[in-house]
C-alpha cells in the first residue's frame, strides 16, 4: 500500500499544480480530496490489513491527505493573488463595469471536521456505520436500556413525529440506535463508528443548537476492558487535536454504559474541556442487540462533532457557524 499511497500524493500534487486557475483549482481539489479520491479509496483498504499495517499506513494516508491539503491552499493563495491583479488590471481600462467578485465554494467547517474525524478513526481501523434519521423509539430509547418511564428519557427533549402509534417514531435524539442496528445486522468483533445528524429540542444559544451532529464510536470483542476504552481515546485525541493535548475520564451515569464515564481533553494551556461520554456496553444493551455478554464485551463513546470544531477554532459562539456570513465562513 505504501506506493499506492505516494503515487496518489505525486499525482495529486502534480495536479494541483498544474491548475490554471480557481475554478480548475476547485475541481482538482474533488479530484484529490472528494469522497472519490485515491487517498478516500485508500484509506477503505485499511480495515483488510492487521493493527500494525492498519496503524502505519493509516498515519501515511492522514499525512498524505495532510499535504494535499497544504497543496491546495496554497495553490488557492497564489491563483487568487493572480486573479485580482487581473480583474483591478480589467476595472482600470473600464471604470464603467462592475465586476463582481467570484467567489469558490469549500467545505463547511463541520463537514470538515466530519471527515477528519472519519479520517482519524479510519487510520485507527474502525468502519463507518449510518441509520436513519427518523428512528423508533424501540431503538432510540428501549434497546439502550432506557425503561418506560425513566427520567433520562426527559432530558433528550425529544421530537415525535407524526407516524404510526403515538410515541412510537421520533427523530433521532443521538446515534446510538446505530450501534444496536450494527450488533443485529453483523456478527462480533465490530468496530465502528456511527457518524450523524441528529434533532433535540433545544434553545438555540452558544453551545446548544436543536440540530448538530455526533460521532459515536463502538467496539465489542473478547476480553475488551476499561483500559481498553482509555487507551482508544488518548490515541484519538493526539492523532485529532495534537501530541501537546491529553484526555481523562471522570465517573458518570448512562443508562446504556456500565460502568460510566465523561471524556475531556486538556489544552496545551492546562484547561480542561467537555467532549463527551463513553463507558463499557451494559449488558442489557448487548442483548437487546442479539450478543451474548457472557461472552462478549465493549465499549461505546460518543460526543458532539460541532463542539469539535469550536475547539479546534477557537470559536465561542455555535451560532455563527450556521449564520451563513460568508465573511464568517471563509475563515476557514
Amino acid at each position: 500500500m505504501g506506493p499506492e499511497i505516494d503515487r496518489a500524493l505525486t499525482q495529486g500534487l502534480e495536479l494541483i499544480g498544474a491548475t490554471a486557475d480557481l475554478e480548475a483549482l476547485a475541481a482538482a481539489e474533488t479530484a484529490v480530496l472528494g469522497r472519490r479520491a485515491p487517498v478516500v479509496e485508500l484509506r477503505r483498504g485499511l480495515a483488510a490489513l492487521d493493527e500494525d499495517g492498519r496503524r502505519v499506513f493509516g498515519q501515511a494516508l492522514n499525512t498524505a491527505r495532510q499535504r494535499l491539503e497544504s497543496a491546495v491552499g496554497e495553490r488557492r493563495a497564489e491563483l487568487g493573488a493572480v486573479e485580482r491583479r487581473r480583474r483591478l488590471e480589467a476595472e482600470r481600462l473600464d471604470l464603467t463595469e462592475v465586476v463582481p467578485e467570484r467567489r469558490v465554494g469549500r467545505v463547511h467547517p463541520f463537514t470538515a471536521a466530519w471527515e477528519r474525524l472519519e479520517d482519524v478513526f479510519l487510520g485507527m481501523g474502525f468502519q463507518v456505520a449510518e441509520g436513519p434519521e427518523i428512528e423508533t423509539e424501540a431503538l432510540n430509547f428501549g434497546a439502550l436500556n432506557f425503561p418506560e418511564g425513566h427520567p433520562a428519557r426527559e432530558s433528550f427533549d425529544t421530537l415525535w413525529v407524526e407516524w404510526g402509534a403515538p410515541g412510537s417514531t421520533l427523530l433521532r435524539t443521538h446515534t446510538s440506535p446505530v450501534q444496536v442496528r450494527t450488533m443485529l445486522a453483523q456478527e462480533p468483533p465490530i468496530y465502528v463508528i456511527c457518524p450523524g445528524r441528529v434533532f433535540r429540542q433545544d434553545t438555540p444559544d452558544a453551545t446548544h443548537m436543536p440540530v448538530f451532529h455526533q460521532i459515536e464510536g463502538l467496539v465489542i470483542d473478547r476480553g475488551i476492558t476499561m483500559g481498553d476504552l482509555a487507551g482508544t481515546l488518548e490515541e484519538f485525541t493526539k492523532a485529532f487535536f495534537g501530541g501537546s493535548f491529553t484526555s481523562r475520564l471522570r465517573p458518570s451515569y448512562f443508562p446504556f454504559t456500565e460502568p460510566s464515564a465523561e471524556f475531556d481533553i486538556q489544552r496545551p494551556d492546562g484547561s480542561w474541556m467537555e467532549l463527551g461520554g463513553c463507558g463499557m456496553v451494559h449488558p442489557n444493551v448487548l442483548r437487546a442487540g442479539g450478543i451474548d455478554p457472557e461472552e462478549w464485551s465493549g465499549f461505546a463513546f460518543g460526543f458532539g462533532i460541532d463542539r469539535f470544531a469550536l475547539a479546534r477554532h477557537g470559536v465561542d459562539d455555535l451560532r455563527e457557524f450556521w449564520s451563513g456570513d460568508i465573511r464568517f465562513l471563509s475563515q476557514f
